[in-house]
């Protein structure tokens, strides 16, 4: 159940990065986190994943989620090989690991963010929130896009793929 969750979320933030805010810093989408992923080509990665990890039916389920969801461009950042090895079948305890790392259980809004925050995600682990400059950051990644609002949840697009402690 963990997994399926962190999935949805993570699927989200796919989706919702594809939407850029226009006048006000949330935008309503009437789609679920997975079906804003895929209607979003940069994150398309991201989608295969989710697919990959099984999660399509965790991320659409009713949450709420929040998920911190990587560009292509994110994904392409990551060591050459390491997107083709998460992939495969025998890796999926791993993939799943990753994706649920980007997704937290509720609906977190960047207004609620605070610097220093740690937040525990459906992987088990934290992660951690630092606010600078007027920017966001969870982990070593930048929300580049936030408060993308889904039925079931929300997601802020991240630049770079976090990854758990293992």
């Amino acid at each position: 159940m963990k997994k399926l969750t962190s999935l949805m979320i993570i699927a989200c933030l796919f989706i919702v990065s594809s939407f850029t805010p226009k006048n006000s810093s949330v935008h309503e989408v009437e789609a679920d986190i997975v079906d804003l992923a895929v209607s979003t080509d940069f994150l398309s990665t991201l989608v295969a994943a989710v697919k990959a990890g099984d999660l399509v039916d965790v991320l659409k389920g009713d949450g709420p989620f929040t998920v911190f969801a990587p560009t292509n461009e994110a994904f392409a950042k990551l060591p050459a090989g390491t997107v083709e090895n998460l992939l495969k079948p025998e890796n999926k305890a791993k993939l799943v690991a990753v994706l649920t790392y980007h997704v937290v259980p509720g609906k977190v809004l960047s207004k609620d963010l605070k610097n220093g925050q740690k937040a525990k995600t459906v992987q088990g682990a934290e992660i951690t929130v630092t606010l600078k400059d007027g920017k966001a950051m969870i982990n070593n990644a930048t929300v580049t896009a936030a408060d993308i609002m889904a039925d079931n949840g929300v997601v802020h697009v991240i630049d770079t793929v976090i990854l758990p402690p293992m």
